[in-house]
């Protein structure tokens, strides 16, 4: 087969000059498209907080004259004005993105005023281009109000016939303002709304003091601040962490009122939803959950489905979306089955099943100064755009100060010849043409050939007494700028409080209370309020789930399917969930609650959760401290937490990983005092060590329990008690070693182990 890295126009076997590398070639390519989309589409720039697209939208509209007092235009004359002159791109990608600016439920502080049909948050789009109008908001003016003040560089566009401006000079620090997501290759973005009255405190605090930390600033920042209000369920610890790493995820809740009815009835009304949630987005997944449909190819819907229905017709009596234009933009009422129940325990329900509680990740990466993409802390954020706020008003500083000396130097020649200016007369008048009349002008008042040109311009209806008074008042006005210019680029704090001054004018302008709320709350749970009740869980083999009611059952009368054996049985209550370790090294989050009861066999676990064709190694309860030994048949195993085992879908949580064909034990419960652990391998050879010599993780490979030869396996960890330790043998028999006996198989973590007494432990898993 002939060599695919090389170009086709080399010929008899040689390489031409229009030779070339695929793999070089493919590389930068990649490389190249890579950095396009991540800095020309995907990310926002921390210094306006903006995407390319929507900044040229900005500044098309900004070119166009559509200030916020303006009349409103077609859209399609903004979107045309955009894709011609600025963004070389599809007429779509710069119309939505000027429906998201204008959109009050999607951006916090909207920055283009929607004429016409712009969406809605129960998911309808907007109408085309050609019905809808728009012009910019009032807080547009944060961020284009200096772009013409020498504030910013300008940039050559796509066909460089035009000039565009790299970033826009945001008064404020847009980066954290609007909610922008975005998908690049290898990055993505996720950045929650916030308060302006917050975000410009902090700002004005990490001015104050430069070596402010995250945790400084987060005395002034609670939290995320949506368009739509709702609830933040995060300790100020979570939202710390949050914060400081740049990244992670927060649980976004609904809130909602119990309205009180005749007769002792209630009804819960939703009055907020998290971002990107919908009263109709919510009756219709309860309407899916009350009356589920079989899958393609299924003729009856599945045990969990049918589940899940039956707790749904028990807890919701009715439904209704009651939005109108008197109630406000949410108003979702929910009736109860009865009276009798508890709203919290039925939100709690609903919440755990429905889009009325969401998990929304957080990824606070933004282009930084060096132009680079990056995940960036609270800190970095704010301090990125402080330092880009000082250099655009040193910026406008400096152009207005060049402005100002260049009228002062005009000033200066007219109040020269306004002495004189008979003088003046009488050299035009002498003078054969304009040029000799600028010389004599020049030379007789020493004045600069454009001061001559100024004074040579002035219509003789200008030259009075009034006018001359006019320019000694100007004159001492634009020095006494000129000196205060001069001092705030001399004054390292005057500068500062400069900006400071400015920022606080926006924030009482813009500023508004905050409509989020920031609450410590637990997730809620997935499942219908329940029954406290002493149960026992069973597990077979084969993976089959069930229970028994109470504890310290005789389970010796407990039917198994033919070839099935008992694996697990653990006692726990029915508001308690258990973990159950698979052997693809996942860990499964199961309610005791739905594991069935009565006499039968039980239910398939893969019926519960995604197994996803493998096997059971095990199962747990316990508190979320709790500690449990993890381990594999190649001699591998970590230390980790029931909390840690816990997940919240079925997919299970990832734990043991990168098993390469290993098998996977059952995990082992250790005590809250230290242990000494013991492994056994297939050949017979054991090694006792103390636990604490374990990595404690929430998932991974782990360490080296035990030195294992080719062909070999790990076959029993277990704990050493105050009686010893017990093994099994062949023919039923056990081997029961005493404490004392033990101190010979005493080890370190990962050696080899010594040699049991034959006949113990002779097979593989």
């Amino acid at each position: 087969m002939a060599d695919m890295t090389t170009f086709a126009g080399a010929r008899d076997g040689e390489r031409g000059e229009d030779w070339l590398d695929l793999r070089e070639h493919l590389g930068r390519s990649y490389l190249a498209y890579s950095l396009s989309v991540v800095k020309g589409r995907a990310i926002p720039d921390v210094r306006d907080g903006l995407k390319p697209v929507q900044r040229r939208t900005l500044y098309a509209m900004h070119r166009l004259g559509l200030r916020a007092d303006t009349d409103h235009k077609k859209s399609a004359r903004v979107v045309g004005e955009v894709i011609g002159k600025y963004h070389p791109h599809g007429d779509q990608a710069a119309y939505d993105a000027m429906v998201r600016m204008a959109q009050d439920f999607t951006f916090r502080y909207p920055l283009v005023d929607g004429q016409g049909n712009f969406g809605s948050p129960d998911g309808d789009n907007a109408a085309a281009m050609r019905y809808t109008e728009a012009r910019l908001t009032p807080f547009s003016d944060v961020l284009l109000g200096e772009t013409d003040r020498g504030t910013v560089d300008f940039i050559d566009n796509y066909d460089g016939a035009e000039q565009e401006p790299e970033v826009l000079p945001a008064r404020v620090p847009m980066a954290l303002l609007n909610a922008q997501p975005g998908v690049a290759v290898g990055l993505a973005t996720d950045v929650p709304s916030h308060n302006l009255r917050e975000v410009g405190a902090a700002a004005i605090a990490l001015y104050r003091n430069p070596e402010a930390t995250t945790a400084d600033l987060m005395a002034h920042i609670q939290g995320p601040d949506f368009p739509g209000g709702g609830q933040v369920c995060a300790s100020s610890k979570e939202l710390a962490e949050l914060y400081t790493k740049g990244r992670g995820s927060l649980t976004l809740r609904a809130r909602w009122e119990v309205e009180k009815l005749a007769g002792g009835d209630w009804q819960v009304v939703v009055t907020e939803l998290p971002p990107g949630g919908s009263a109709e987005q919510i009756l219709a997944e309860i309407d899916a959950l009350a009356n589920p449909q079989p899958k393609k190819g299924k003729k009856d819907i599945t045990s969990d489905h049918k589940a899940k229905k039956q707790a749904m017709l028990a807890q919701v009596g009715g439904m209704s979306n009651q939005a109108g234009q008197d109630t406000g933009p949410v108003r979702l009422v929910i009736e109860p089955k009865s009276k009798r129940q508890k709203p919290e325990e039925l939100m709690g329900f609903l919440m755990g099943l429905t889009s009325l509680e969401v998990r929304q990740k957080v990824s606070l990466t933004f282009i930084d100064l060096d132009g680079r993409p990056k995940d960036l802390s609270l800190e970095e954020v704010l301090a990125g755009w402080t330092t880009f706020r000082r250099e655009v008003v040193t910026r406008r500083t400096r152009t207005r100060l060049e402005k100002v000396d260049h009228r002062i130097h005009i000033l200066e020649g007219r109040r020269a010849v306004l002495l004189d200016i008979d003088a003046v007369i009488a050299i035009v008048r002498n003078a054969e043409d304009y040029a000799e009349a600028k010389r004599g002008v020049m030379e007789q008042f020493a004045l600069t050939e454009e001061q001559a040109d100024d004074v040579l311009a002035i219509p003789l209806g200008r030259l009075t007494r009034m006018d001359t008074l006019k320019v000694d008042q100007e004159l001492t006005d634009l020095r006494d700028e000129k000196a205060k210019l001069e001092h705030l680029l001399a004054d390292h704090d005057a500068m500062t409080d400069k900006i400071v001054e400015e920022l606080e004018a926006d924030i009482a302008t813009y500023g508004d209370d905050r409509r989020t709320l920031i609450e410590d709350s637990e997730p809620v749970a997935m499942e219908a309020p329940v029954m406290d009740e002493p149960v026992t869980v069973l597990l077979s083999r084969k993976g089959w789930f069930r229970s028994r009611q109470g504890h310290g059952l005789d389970l010796s009368s407990v039917p198994h399917k033919d070839g099935d054996d008992p694996l697990d049985a653990v006692e726990t209550r029915t508001t308690k969930s258990v973990v159950v370790l698979g052997t693809n090294g996942r860990a499964y989050t199961v309610s005791a609650n739905e594991a069935p009861g009565g006499r039968g066999y039980g239910t398939p676990l893969s019926s519960l959760v995604d197994l996803q064709g493998a096997g059971v190694a095990g199962m747990v309860i316990g508190e979320a401290e709790d500690r449990f030994l993890l381990a594999t048949t190649a001699g591998f195993g970590f230390i980790a937490t029931f909390g840690d085992l816990l997940g919240r879908t079925k997919n299970g949580k990832a734990v043991l990983k990168s098993l390469n064909g290993a098998g996977v034990l059952p995990p082992l419960p250790l005590s809250p005092a230290g242990n000494q652990v013991a492994v056994v391998t297939d050949s017979g050879y054991l090694a006792v060590f103390p636990a604490g010599e374990i990595k404690e993780m929430a998932a991974g490979k782990g360490v080296k329990l035990v030195d294992l030869k080719a062909e070999e396996a790990l076959v029993r960890v277990d704990r050493i008690t105050d009686q010893g330790l017990s093994l099994p043998g062949k023919g039923g028999k056990s081997l029961t070693l005493s404490p004392e006996d033990l101190k010979a198989y005493i080890r370190t973590r990962g050696s080899r182990g010594k040699q049991l007494p034959k006949g113990v432990v002779k097979s593989k898993l």
